[in-house]
């Protein structure tokens, strides 16, 4: 890489660890923001879902809008957005204050992610260069969120406001490197219309199911609302894909969504964070609050799940490469199961040592499914739509956070009804985590007998001769890879694939 390379992606690597860190940072201050603005369970996981309800009510519309008006564009004004919103919660005085800025820092972010992804496509040549530049920016995300963990739990020991200002001031180093690092990439000439009644009409759907989520928390309460809000948002999903199929310039191609491995990957990529991120809602619960951990206690005892950001980029390639990407993505959430598992066995004076595995387990989970799934996502989807596969893929991973936050938190406040007392909530905690016992499990059967393309067929092993091979997306993967001298030729050659 040139200097300014490096540079460019230092810059949309920092922004996607800002993302990460955000959430992760946040997470692990809610009990203390809990305590000091009087929220209830359900308040303060709205306050997580805020974001969630706007980064993947707006992913779409965010990627759309960026291959219209212009990467570079999106990226800094959304940034800037970002910027003074997450100021704006570290001033929260009331519940719905925070709430707000939350809701406006995930618009933001949906915006910025497809923005920033799509610069790394056109900013770096297709084949190894892409790869590794794709791969260190995934691997940036999962740092973030692990060392989020970290910094949360130190800057809620100063005090819980900082969690908010902290990202201020990365964004605002960022802007003022992105400015004159990052170019407009050129286009071939086919923005088309952004097509804002269609951009609309998904974009509400898709915040009214991340709403009509939030309301499944005290289902018991708001049974109606709830499933009519769901009911009402399928119903704009139905319209909007209707209008798309006479749309002369359409924003999602009707014929994508058939596309073999599609559904199966997105349904995967759901269920998949969906466990993940209603585990780590209860166990933040669990240590924090039955076991009196400090943020900052908790935030290194989840560190090792930070085990993606090593394994993720050196042993995941080469799985895929020799297992293909479903088995890998299934053994990586059976890992998860295992981990969710194990922690069932937790008491009210459980040693961390017997924590260990778990956190392990799920750093495995991470490193053997996430990377994947981009792959199962996009494999036999052609090139014109691979952004918008990418989309679709980030939105699912959005709300299956939601979905599994809001799943765990009703489970746990049903468990719990009028009961009180650590043994209470340690029950209600167990009971909670079958959640994404089900979730993880159900992932695992989804990908492995879901609808597949015939290179992805390929790679996961052919039925009739048992041969193993690698699909093209798994080879552009593998390119990451040290190779070895080809002995039947130069030897700056690389070797053919084995």
């Amino acid at each position: 890489m040139s200097a300014r390379d490096l540079g460019v992606l230092v810059v949309l690597c920092g922004a996607i660890f800002l993302e990460g860190s955000d959430v992760a940072m946040l997470n692990v201050a809610l009990p203390a923001i809990r305590t000091d603005l009087g929220l209830t369970t359900t308040e303060l996981s709205g306050v997580v879902t805020a974001y969630v309800v706007g980064y993947g009510g707006f992913m779409l519309l965010g990627g759309r809008a960026a291959d219209v008006f212009g990467r570079r564009r999106m990226f800094l004004t959304w940034l800037v957005v970002f910027l003074l919103f997450s100021g704006l919660g570290g001033f929260a005085t009331e519940g719905w204050m925070l709430l707000l800025a939350r809701f406006v820092t995930g618009i933001a972010a949906g915006f910025l992610t497809p923005a920033g992804i799509s610069l790394i496509t056109t900013s770096f040549a297709e084949g190894p260069a892409r790869n590794r530049a794709l791969i260190i920016y995934g691997a940036a995300g999962a740092a973030g969120f692990s060392l989020g963990l970290v910094a949360g739990g130190l800057l809620t020991s100063i005090g819980w406001r900082w969690v908010f200002f902290a990202p201020v001031l990365i964004a605002a180093v960022l802007l003022a490197l992105a400015i004159p690092l990052l170019t407009e990439p050129p286009h071939d000439g086919r923005r088309g219309r952004l097509g804002v009644p269609a951009a609309l009409t998904l974009t509400v759907s898709m915040v009214l199911f991340a709403f009509g989520l939030t309301l499944l928390e005290r289902v018991h309460e708001t049974g109606v609302p709830a499933v009519g809000t769901l009911l009402l948002a399928t119903a704009l999903l139905v319209v909007f894909a209707f209008g798309q199929r006479r749309a002369a310039d359409p924003l999602i191609r009707p014929g994508l969504l058939r596309a073999p491995g599609l559904a199966a990957a997105n349904v995967t990529a759901l269920l998949f964070a969906g466990s993940f991120y209603g585990f780590q809602f209860l166990t933040t619960l669990y240590l924090q609050e039955l076991r009196g951990w400090t943020p900052l206690q908790t935030g290194l005892a989840m560190l090792l799940m930070a085990l993606d950001v090593v394994l993720a980029p050196t042993l995941a390639p080469r799985l895929v490469q020799r297992f293909g990407v479903r088995r890998v993505i299934a053994g990586g959430l059976l890992a998860g199961l295992v981990a969710y598992t194990l922690f069932l066995r937790a008491d009210l004076d459980w040693a961390y040592a017997a924590m260990v595995p778990t956190m392990v387990g799920i750093g495995f989970m991470f490193a053997l499914v996430y990377g994947p799934l981009a792959i199962a996502a996009t494999d036999g989807v052609a090139g014109s739509d691979q952004g918008i596969a990418g989309g679709l893929l980030n939105t699912s991973l959005q709300f299956g956070a939601a979905l599994g936050i809001s799943a765990a938190t009703a489970v746990q406040v049903a468990a719990l009804g009028a009961a009180t007392g650590p043994e209470a909530g340690l029950d209600a905690i167990r009971a909670a985590i079958g959640v994404p016992i089900a979730f993880v499990l159900l992932g695992a059967v989804v990908i492995t007998v879901g609808r597949r393309p015939h290179s992805t067929r390929r790679a996961d092993g052919d039925q009739s001769t048992g041969a193993v091979s690698a699909s093209a997306s798994e080879e552009s993967l593998a390119a990451c890879l040290p190779r070895e001298p080809d002995p039947s030729g130069p030897a700056s050659a690389p070797a053919p694939t084995r």
